[in-house]
């Protein structure tokens, strides 16, 4: 099964994503709330996938991709963020993101990039 970490300071928005992606049947959830929290918890359980906000406490969500790279330069961090000006798709992508959801998105949106990253 896969793991999946979501990383997010809203707890609405991580509520909101665990439900969409457990209606698909990925039930093995983990949450962080700013990403020094989504660093220690990827560096503990190396999850298959990370989905992680960029304006968040503590560590952004830019500095923490940038973290967990240098742990794992093979994890996959899609970054699902409000800020999606083309200017930080492309910073994120060149700093080794793996995808980019931009919010609001559409249920169905995120789960096809959730399921083409696990496969």
């Amino acid at each position: 099964m896969s793991k999946i970490l979501i990383a997010d300071d809203a707890s609405f928005m991580r509520l909101m994503i665990s439900q969409i992606l457990a209606r698909q049947g990925l039930t093995n959830i983990m949450e962080a709330e700013n990403g020094r929290q989504a660093v220690e918890l990827y560096k503990s359980y190396k999850p298959d996938l990370t989905l992680m906000d960029i304006t968040m406490p503590e560590l952004d969500g830019l500095a923490a991709l940038a973290e967990i790279l240098m742990i794992d330069p093979a994890a996959k961090v899609v970054i699902c963020s409000a800020v999606a000006d083309e200017n930080i798709v492309k910073e994120s992508m060149r700093m080794g993101a793996t995808g980019f959801i931009a919010k609001p998105f559409r249920p169905d949106e995120l789960l096809y990039t959730v399921l083409k990253q696990l496969n």
